[in-house]
């Protein structure tokens, strides 16, 4: 490889090499951010929408889409079903417009002078962004053409669901694995109505929120040029443990003491989201150390380890037919399950107990693009050939891997990410011009049918999906009953003053609701996972405080701090290299741990470079 490939989205400007501080001085995370400057003269600009950007509900596409067969269906508003029992083809009345940061509504403009930067990462397979062309005799864009014919494909998708008859639609595989850090958002309420929940979080407010910094991981010196992964983090009351170059290692996490090694036979390349009630966690590897004359191995390797002590329970590997071995980029738990899935070529399952392939890979027109675990196991499914594949939904059995239910996304959907597997949500892009992650987040019922979809505009909404992947989705939660996300950052009420807030939509309706939690001038709030009812949050702090990790009530919105870092400067930088949007970041007990999923050599020898990061409430 010549060039290091790009860095993860919203990395900041970095001084160094990928996830270093900014000019950091000998010895320490790196120097503060100075505040603005005073601003040049002038009016805030407005920017210009690129192709492609959402129309107002109710607005015709610039170019109407191909005529479909005798027996496609009328024209609907965009995104909204058919109500029951109207006319085909009647116009339905769209949601009321509410405040900022919602479906519909005008934007401030951003580039105001003393705004945070807007940093330039373009994912890779997207289009760039480029300026809208003016309305008139003009010929459409070619690639106006590609979005228009996306966005009528995820209208589509209000039909698109397919009930297989057979299914029951429970699962008798009893749920042994919680999310990230602690539990999981329950919702029991898929009927329709929208009853927000609340209560039932086990995070407590410790006696001091007041934090101080645990310990911090250097990160492993890497050959320049080259990006390693070190993808894979996991926090339970007892241990701290983070992937390392070729190898996992488990820490006391209030002290950093190393409490054991798991070598593995590479870097890694995936950890599952996912722990067992009895601590179990699964990693990815390579199947070889990186040499000059293999450069990329393979990620062929999958173990199961005690988080406790850790110790390998299996590992184990694929090679479909006799053929050359499975690599796979992602790995989830469900019940006694794992899932690892290759984004390419199929997917596979192993009993957590003792390794025992479930399914793996099958030759044919089919194949599983990836999995997301939890509470049930919801695949991601591509059929058909290279340029004409069409994908599905699946929710499947974990022991067996049969389909109950399937629900089909139409041609020209080329990608579909898993938010949530009870209720099942998941999103889709509606253009290649996004790195967004998803544009359109869909909510289907127990029984796999469609209930509503929400757009989420391009350009107002802040969470982070990783590309090719369906298990991915970050900076975004999902409980009772709702979507919770949050906005890009505008202005706030202080001069100069940047702020974001998070809202929730209807998973019945698809509609907004009354949720609202306010950064406060100078944060970013970001959802990190649902704590029963509630939604804890982390807010990135401004250039002269320090961050924290709040608990929002389901029911109240009533904000509750649990913990703020120390407010030093080269915390703050350091903080702000992980990139909390897309950092492995897990709370519980009144730790928080963020760490970073690639590393790459420093820009000097005086930079340093940090793969994770704790602090605890005192």
């Amino acid at each position: 490889m010549s060039q290091p490939p790009p860095p993860p989205p919203n990395q900041p400007p970095q001084g160094g090499g990928f996830g270093a501080p900014q000019d950091p001085p000998p010895g320490g995370f790196g120097a503060p951010t100075p505040p603005p400057a005073t601003p040049p003269a002038g009016p805030p600009q407005q920017p210009q929408p690129g192709y492609g950007y959402p129309q107002t509900p109710g607005q015709a596409p610039q170019t109407p889409p191909p005529a479909g067969p005798p027996s496609a269906p009328p024209q609907q508003p965009y995104g909204y079903p058919q109500a029951p029992g109207a006319p085909q083809g009647a116009p339905q009345t769209p949601p009321a417009q509410p405040g900022y940061g919602y479906p519909g509504q005008q934007q401030p403009g951003y580039g105001y002078p003393g705004q945070q930067p807007q940093y330039g990462y373009q994912q890779p397979g997207t289009m760039p962004m480029q300026p809208q062309a003016p309305s008139g005799g003009r010929k459409v864009n070619p690639q106006v053409a590609i979005i228009v014919s996306a966005v009528v494909a995820i209208a589509l998708i209000v039909g698109g669901g397919v009930w297989y008859a057979n299914s029951s639609g429970k699962s008798d595989d009893k749920d042994t694995s919680a999310g990230p850090g602690g539990t999981e958002g329950k919702d029991d309420n898929n009927g329709g109505d929208d009853v927000g929940g609340g209560g039932g979080g086990t995070e407590k407010v410790p006696s001091s929120t007041s934090a101080k910094l645990l310990f911090q991981l250097p990160a492993a010196e890497v050959p320049k040029k080259d990006v390693w992964s070190v993808a894979g983090s996991w926090l339970t009351d007892k241990v701290y443990a983070k992937s390392g170059v070729s190898e996992v290692i488990g820490y006391d996490p209030d002290t950093g003491k190393e409490s054991w090694t798991l070598p593995l036979t590479g870097l890694t390349c995936a950890g599952s989201p996912e722990v067992t009630k009895d601590g179990v966690a699964v990693v990815v590897a390579e199947d070889a150390k990186r040499t000059k004359a293999n450069p990329y191995p393979e990620c062929t390797e999958v173990t199961a380890f005690d988080l406790n002590t850790g110790k390998a329970l299996w590992t184990k590997s694929v090679a479909p037919n006799g053929g050359e071995k499975a690599a796979f980029k992602e790995v989830s738990i469900t019940g006694t399950t794992v899932a690892a899935g290759s984004g390419l070529n199929g997917g596979a399952a192993f009993d957590i107990s003792n390794g025992k392939i479930l399914w793996q890979p099958k030759v044919g027109t089919c194949e599983d693009v990836g999995y997301a675990g939890g509470e049930q196991l919801v695949a991601v499914r591509k059929c058909g050939d290279y340029g004409n594949e069409k994908y599905e939904v699946q929710l499947l059995d974990p022991k067996s891997g049969t389909v109950k239910w399937s629900y089909k996304l139409p041609a020209g959907i080329d990608n579909a990410k898993v938010i949530s597997t009870k209720p099942v949500v998941f999103g889709v892009d509606s253009g290649e011009i996004t790195a967004s992650g998803a544009t359109d987040v869909f909510s289907l019922d127990d029984s796999g049918k469609l209930r509503t979809k929400i757009t989420l505009e391009d350009g107002k909404y802040e969470h982070d999906c990783g590309v090719n992947k369906v298990h991915n989705c970050r900076s975004i939660a999902v409980g009772n009953d709702r979507l919770y996300v949050p906005t890009k950052q505008h202005e706030g009420a202080e001069q100069y003053s940047r702020v974001n807030e998070i809202v929730s939509f209807s998973l019945a309706t698809g509609k907004p609701t009354s949720d609202r939690a306010d950064a406060g001038d100078g944060y970013e709030i970001l959802p990190i996972r649902m704590d029963g009812g509630n939604v804890l949050a982390f807010k990135n702090g401004p250039y002269d405080k320090g961050s924290q990790v709040v608990s929002l009530d389901g029911k109240t919105f009533k904000e509750t701090k649990l913990l703020e870092t120390p407010a030093e400067a080269q915390i703050r930088s350091a903080i702000s290299s992980i990139v909390p949007s897309s950092s492995e970041m897990r709370y519980t007990g009144g730790r928080l741990f963020m760490a970073q999923e690639l590393i790459s050599a420093p820009y000097s020898a005086d930079d340093k470079e940090y793969a994770a990061i704790g602090f605890g409430a005192k």
